[in-house]
């Protein structure tokens, strides 16, 4: 079986709590803000559903049609799929995969911008980190205060932490090229 993809590991957790139809999983991630963790798309999550059932990790235990709203099937989880979510969740923590990021090969390419131009980008990616934080900070505080389990919202914990040490060492790069203490001469054009 193909390693689950975040949003299987998404869904087959969601359907571990109980049984839900495709609409309802995508409203229960986005109002849990899991979608600034994982990729949400109502298509690639009904995708993803279709892909699990045919895999036999979750199964389809009923229909439902409300008004004018197109059937809902509901699904529930296997106990193979409950299976592939614990060994999916036990193999991911204890191995880093290295996931090729964008950012390092920007970052890696902005000798090609002029120190002022770079330092004027990098600011605006700080101020938008400080916009992802704050966003964080009111999620992380909403689930403290609902008395959210712990384990529950520790991801989105991790991603701030993530997010900060890369505010961080922006806010270092920029004061180091403009103290000089970074010398940045961008690369000649030819």
């Amino acid at each position: 079986m193909a390693d689950l993809t975040p949003l299987a590991i998404s869904v087959l957790a969601l359907l571990e709590e109980r049984p839900m139809h495709a609409y309802e999983m995508y409203q229960l991630l986005i109002s849990r803000h899991n979608d600034r963790i994982v990729k949400v798309r109502p298509g690639s999550l009904y995708h993803t559903v279709e892909r699990l059932a045919g895999q036999n990790l979750v199964r389809a235990i009923g229909t439902e049609r409300a008004g004018n709203r197109p059937e809902r099937t509901t699904y529930e989880i296997t106990p193979e799929g409950s299976q592939a979510l614990t060994r999916r969740v036990e193999s991911g923590i204890e191995k880093y995969v290295y996931e090729y990021p964008l950012f390092p090969v920007v970052l890696s390419e902005a000798h090609n911008l002029d120190a002022k131009d770079a330092v004027l980008r990098f600011r605006r990616r700080v101020e938008d980190l400080d916009r992802w934080l704050a966003d964080l900070d009111e999620v992380v505080g909403a689930a403290r205060a609902a008395k959210v389990y712990e384990p529950y919202w520790i991801g989105g914990a991790y991603v701030r932490s993530q997010i900060a040490a890369e505010r961080d060492w922006l806010a270092t790069t920029i004061e180091r090229i403009e103290s000089k203490d970074l010398e940045w001469q961008p690369r000649k054009k030819q």
